[in-house]
């Protein structure tokens, strides 16, 4: 972090006091050093910076060194994901922002050069750079030039510095020259827009901050927005774990897997610094799937009518049944996991179990070969439409169901999960997803029983026998099918209410580091078996 937030202070410009401390602070997810040289964005609320290229957020245009934006990081995120809005820039903003840019630029040169004209250096980059820089139209005329001389003349001494004239005491053609006020463009800080209402440009005068008066005095940040600490009585906001609200649903036989960037990919810095992918495909090996960091129920593979809770652990049927899959499946060993029927309305139902992939999410669970179910009406169990008689009485509100899987390690699965970055990518809602065609024909052809596979099915601590034995073999997700609007909460561990004490058995929340750790290892072997062919020049 560049500063200390414990303080509670708020500076007025986009410069802060030239008396504090500066230099490149790291990455709040990367952990590297800041690079002056691409575009990085400041959280407001944890005043972190952040590589663009480590950013989710598809951002747009943009240049190093802005002002006019706010930017909220995962970390502080109250939905886990991250939040972007550039808004409209005051001239005195974006020149900051012209002669960061052109300073930075000349010092990578060697030449070093702290002063630009206004005419041959700043309008022109201006103008170069008018759309990344601000969300207002274009100025139809020039008189802009003026206005835009005249605010830096009077913020000098203040935002700027200049030069009016050259050594001989005569001002050239290409006179005034302007820079900024502080040498040190880590100082550079955004204006914040924050949703707490608090609007903070940071500030360069410090003689005017040890007087406490004019433009550059301190304010204090309003509690209520200082992000380390909370009024009494606020409810911290629920999360979301780290999906977005507006998301493409799994359906018409298209799969939609939520993506980040990969830094571990070839080329990643060129394509970052690269302007010429406007309106292209984006190369899907650049990014990777997006590993969830808890098992919950997925918000993008279910029915859409399905209303998930804040916290994704508890879910309400709507009309007709319909079905939620789980984030994280599993191919080999013994695997456990409740639900609690909350709500059970008059002529509701549920059916849980197991499903893979590509059961059908319009449909209880059970009704093809990808889906194995009990249902709480006469607890009978199904499997391809089919049902039979397994446990004599029903369940229904307030019974807790637990749900195992004993899969062998010969399920003919393979040990990595699929990488995707052979699939295309397509951008939602400015978050991209890689797009993956089903392909159900194929997969009913090789579905194969899983000799010494069982399901077993517990209510409220009671083993109530083996459901289904010889199951497909496959990647099986926790499922929940409702009809009408039951309410049922999921409990995937660790902390079980019947935890069955005559089985040896894993939590479901443990296949979350697992999973981690597999898909890290399939990106990294794709990138590994496709080294030499993975280029930005064959691609485009």
């Amino acid at each position: 972090m560049d500063y200390d937030s414990d303080d509670n202070e708020i500076l007025e410009s986009g410069v802060v006091d030239a008396g504090e401390k500066g230099g490149l602070s790291s990455c709040g997810y990367c952990g590297k050093l800041r690079n002056l040289n691409a575009v990085e964005l400041m959280c407001w609320q944890c005043g972190s910076w952040f590589h663009e290229s480590c950013i989710s957020y598809q951002l747009g245009k943009l240049v190093p060194f802005m002002l006019n934006y706010s930017f909220t990081c995962k970390n502080c995120s109250s939905t886990g994901v991250e939040a972007f809005r550039k808004s409209q820039a005051q001239l005195r903003d974006m020149c900051i922002t012209a002669l960061a840019n052109l300073q930075h630029a000349s010092s990578k040169d060697g030449k070093g050069n702290t002063m630009f004209s206004l005419q041959r250096d700043v309008i022109p980059f201006l103008e170069q750079n008018w759309e990344a820089l601000t969300t207002a139209a274009r100025r139809s005329t020039q008189s802009w030039h003026t206005t835009l001389q005249r605010m830096l003349m009077k913020e000098v001494d203040t935002y700027f510095t200049v030069e009016e004239t050259g050594e001989s005491g005569e001002p050239s053609q290409h006179h005034p020259f302007f820079g900024l006020l502080t040498a040190d463009l880590t100082l550079i800080r955004p204006i914040v827009d924050a949703p707490g209402g608090w609007r903070s440009p940071p500030s360069g005068s410090s003689q005017q901050q040890q007087s406490g008066k004019g433009r550059g005095a301190k304010r204090k940040m309003p509690e209520t927005t200082a992000g380390n600490k909370k009024a009494r009585g606020d409810m911290p906001a629920p999360k979301l774990h780290g999906y977005p609200v507006d998301h493409p649903f799994n359906k018409d036989g298209y799969r939609y897997i939520l993506a980040e960037p990969d830094p571990h990919a070839p080329f990643r810095q060129e394509f970052d610094d690269s302007n010429d992918w406007a309106g292209k495909p984006i190369p899907g090996w650049l990014y990777r799937a997006l590993s969830p960091g808890a098992v919950l129920l997925a918000l993008h593979d279910r029915a859409p009518q399905l209303r998930t809770a804040d916290d994704r652990l508890a879910v309400t049927g709507d009309k007709g049944y319909c079905l939620i899959r789980a984030t994280h499946g599993v191919s080999r060993g013994v695997w456990y996991w409740e639900c609690t029927i909350e709500e059970q309305p008059e002529g509701s139902h549920t059916r849980i179990g197991w499903c893979q992939q590509l059961a059908n999410l319009q449909a209880p669970l059970g009704y093809d070969k990808f889906g194995y179910s009990w249902r709480s009406r006469k607890g009978t169990v199904f499997h391809e439409s089919r049902g039979k008689h397994y446990y004599d009485g029903s369940f229904g509100e307030g019974d807790v169901l637990g749900i195992m899987i004993d899969l062998p390690e010969k399920n003919p699965v393979s040990q990595f999960p699929p990488t995707y970055k052979d699939k295309p990518l397509v951008k939602f809602r400015s978050h991209l997803y890689y797009e993956d065609k089903d392909d159900v024909p194929e997969a009913l052809k090789n579905l194969k029983p899983l000799p010494g596979s069982k399901m077993i099915f517990f209510k409220n601590g009671k083993c109530c026998g083996e459901a289904f034995r010889n199951v497909y073999g496959g990647t099986y997700y926790p499922g929940v099918s409702l009809y009408k609007n039951i309410t049922v909460s999921v409990n995937f561990g660790p902390d079980f209410k019947h935890p069955p004490s005559s089985y040896e058995y894993r939590g479901l929340h443990e296949r979350c580091e697992e999973s981690m750790v597999e898909r890290t290892l399939a990106d990294m072997t794709y990138l590994v078996e496709n080294e030499g062919k993975l280029r930005l020049d064959v691609f485009t």
